[in-house]
């Protein structure tokens, strides 16, 4: 599961059309963060009478949302990067407004919630 993670945040895939990819070491740094949380909620979600699935569904469940909310962060930020570095944020008050606001939103921690 792991390396099938790392593989879709860092090489082509579907996201990676619309997002774009990480770099290798941030896909690894991201990809082991996302599976340990998603395996905490998993377990901490797991009842005595359950037969194993709910938890597995927890469990996939979770490391979509948290690889979503990675990818989308990550394509936020690098956006609101370009903007502010070619100057356009700069040329138009509302919209130098908006990216910021944008880029407060993007650093909150999405990867680090459980």
């Amino acid at each position: 599961m792991v390396a099938r993670l790392d593989e879709t945040l860092s090489k082509q895939s579907i996201l990676s059309k619309r997002y774009g990819t990480l770099p290798s070491d941030k896909a690894s740094s991201a990809t082991r963060l996302i599976e340990e949380e998603a395996f905490s909620t998993a377990v901490a979600s797991a009842s005595a009478e359950g037969d194993g699935i709910e938890i597995l569904q927890v469990y996939s469940r979770e490391i979509s949302r948290k690889m979503l909310d990675t990818i989308k962060t990550r394509a936020s930020s690098v956006v609101v990067s370009f903007v502010f570095d070619a100057g356009i944020a700069t040329q138009t008050p509302s919209l130098k407004a908006a990216f910021a606001a944008a880029a407060n939103e993007d650093n909150s921690p999405t990867v680090t919630e459980s």
